[in-house]
């Protein structure tokens, strides 16, 4: 889909514009943690778990072995078992 006013990016600008929205994503979802991924869930349709997830899918397309513990800590910011212990409500 083109628009009258989609700017000319290459290739490289837009994932970098891209990858910008996610860490942008990740730095809201951190200082939002009140925010359960029930609610997520939900609301949207996805949650932080399914980021973690579509990471490491994204990585098997590469062809790059990414372990799911090693992506929830990306996504969440620090490891899973943690988040749960300090942000999760019961």
């Amino acid at each position: 889909m083109t628009t009258k006013n989609e700017p000319q990016l290459d290739p490289q600008q837009e994932i970098e514009l891209e990858a910008a929205v996610l860490r942008r994503l990740l730095k809201h979802f951190d200082e939002r943690k009140d925010v359960q991924n029930i609610e997520l869930m939900i609301l949207a349709g996805f949650c932080r778990n399914c980021l973690s997830k579509w990471l490491v899918e994204a990585a098997a397309e590469k062809g790059v072995a990414v372990d799911l513990e090693w992506a929830r800590e990306k996504i969440y910011g620090m490891p899973y078992s943690e988040w749960k212990a300090h942000h999760q409500a019961p």
